[in-house]
């Protein structure tokens, strides 16, 4: 009989799931970029954006090293010997700190360098909702930075225009990705329209992956406790066949004792 083991627990690793990495280690890419930009380009409209763009970042790193150090195999090796302190200094909204968010990426390079690209891929396509949910979430992201940008330099100085600063576009571009669509902001071009069709699909699959992948969450727990009865129903049939089989064995064999002494009890009375 197999012995089922349960409550076994998942070894601390430093580092985490192959499509949460990578993830993370985009992010840091595209929040280096973006302070490239920023000392680069000097735009009004494209601080605004890129200022909110590092402030969501900030929010998402700070999680990303609370998380890390809680389930680290030892917090003080994490924070001290695994750049922990870069990890958290990055996510402060500070400017001279964000360059340390480069420790991220020497992350998913070694996460690369010890998996194998081969084992990551096969990874990502057995972890498919969780693989669906990080693309979708890095995509929602890319829209909302570059499509606030581009739907500011389509409408912004277009006749009739709405969208006309950098906060009316980032207002556009949240309202329609989270599919509530209030109106106050609209696009008047022809190109516009065109890339708000783009951010009404993206908001739509972000949602609809996001609501199934909370379904499956939250139904996963309830599925193995309605399993386990089952499985603990299952396990003791084996034990009880063989036990039902001795006895009937050893019923047998005292039948036929009786059935031998009954014969040698009426032969001795003829």
């Amino acid at each position: 009989m197999t012995r089922v083991q349960r409550g076994v627990t998942k070894p601390r690793s430093e580092l985490k799931s192959t499509g949460y990495e990578i993830f993370v280690g985009i992010l840091s890419i595209l929040s280096i970029l973006n302070l490239v930009l920023l000392l680069a380009v000097r735009d009004k409209s494209l601080d605004t954006v890129l200022d909110v763009m590092n402030a969501l970042f900030s929010i998402i790193f700070l999680g990303d090293f609370i998380y890390r150090i809680l389930t680290a195999p030892s917090a003080s090796a994490y924070f001290f010997k695994h750049f922990g302190w870069a990890d958290l200094l990055a996510s402060l909204p500070f400017p001279q700190f964000k360059v340390l968010r480069v420790f991220r990426l020497i992350r998913v390079y070694r996460l690369l360098r010890t998996v194998g690209i081969r084992t990551i891929g096969r990874t990502l396509i057995q972890d498919r909702a969780g693989s669906a949910l990080y693309v979708l979430l890095l995509m929602g992201i890319l829209v909302l930075q570059f499509g606030s940008l581009t739907m500011l330099a389509i409408e912004q100085y277009a006749d009739d225009a709405n969208i006309t600063t950098a906060s009316d576009a980032l207002w556009y571009t949240i309202v329609t990705i989270s599919t509530v669509g209030y109106g106050d902001q609209y696009p008047v071009t022809q190109l516009g329209r065109l890339c708000g069709v783009v951010i009404i699909v993206v908001g739509v699959g972000i949602f609809g992956t996001f609501t199934g992948y909370l379904a499956t969450v939250f139904l996963s727990p309830k599925i193995s406790d309605e399993a386990a009865p089952a499985e603990r129903d299952e396990l003791p049939i084996p034990a009880a066949s063989e036990r039902s089989a001795d006895a009937l064995e050893q019923l047998r064999t005292r039948l036929e004792q009786s059935e031998a002494k009954l014969a040698e009890i009426r032969r001795m009375l003829a």
